[in-house]
């Protein structure tokens, strides 16, 4: 079986100078939910930057689902949905027309948007806020309205950055079991987080970027074995302090 995502040799230097990424390599298998980890400055936003259009990468390539992004790359971004760290929606529209409307930017017509979008908000708990406008919702609100619209044109591989940042306790376990009923349900699931229990909970692999460079990657309970160490914490601090 193809890997959901294949990332191959990339790289990236900025106008700058800084090189955000210099030759990372790593497979994501279909149907996993994987953790990719790293300090700000690592990398992780550069990379989904690159899968998404946003950033131009300067060397390697990468596929999702076999489909190669240096060869169609709006292929490939209809494969992925994407949940930015950021609140980068329209403050002052209604929860229900931003889904609806990021669905057209997909090519959904709006009579098939419209149902997918009633579904989403309902699963999500929005669907009592679908009128309102979006400035009123609470941080958690957001953040889900957010993962609605990432889910309206029906990704195989979604990207989540940072998706209970500002999220209380209660909120972020709510989150977890609908990030692992959507997996349940066929769609491979890409996390980084620095709540690393959540990574830990939730994800079977993980790579672990620090200044560019892959310098771990495998099965987490593997990593903590080699390491013999108890938690994804630890193995993760052990890495950032260069043991």
């Amino acid at each position: 079986m193809q890997p959901a995502l294949s990332i191959q040799h990339l790289e990236k230097t900025y106008d700058t100078g800084t090189k955000a990424l210099k030759g990372v390599s790593f497979d994501v298998e279909q149907g996993e939910i994987f953790a990719l980890l790293g300090a700000n400055g690592a990398g992780k936003t550069t990379l989904i930057g690159i899968l998404t259009g946003l950033v131009n990468r300067t060397g390697g390539n990468a596929e999702v689902f076999g489909v190669s992004l240096e060869k169609e790359p709006e292929r490939v971004r209809g494969l992925i949905g994407v949940v930015p760290q950021e609140f980068n929606f329209n403050i002052f529209e209604k929860p229900l027309d931003i889904v609806i409307d990021a669905a057209g930017y997909y090519g959904v017509p709006r009579s098939v948007a419209r149902p997918r979008a009633e579904t989403l908000l309902k699963e999500l708990g929005l669907w009592e806020k679908r009128d309102v406008m979006s400035r009123t919702l609470s941080g958690g609100m957001k953040r889900r309205l957010l993962i609605a619209r990432a889910l309206v044109h029906e990704p195989k591989l979604l990207l989540l950055d940072e998706p209970s940042a500002g999220v209380d306790t209660e909120l972020r376990r709510e989150m977890w079991e609908f990030i692992k009923k959507l997996n349940a349900q066929g769609t491979t699931v890409i996390l980084t987080t620095h709540y690393l229990e959540e990574a830990e909970r939730l994800c079977k692999n993980v790579v672990i970027l620090k200044e560019g460079l892959v310098v771990e990657q495998g099965s987490i309970t593997g990593l903590m074995e080699k390491r013999g160490l108890k938690t994804l914490e630890e193995v993760y601090l052990n890495i950032h302090n260069g043991v």
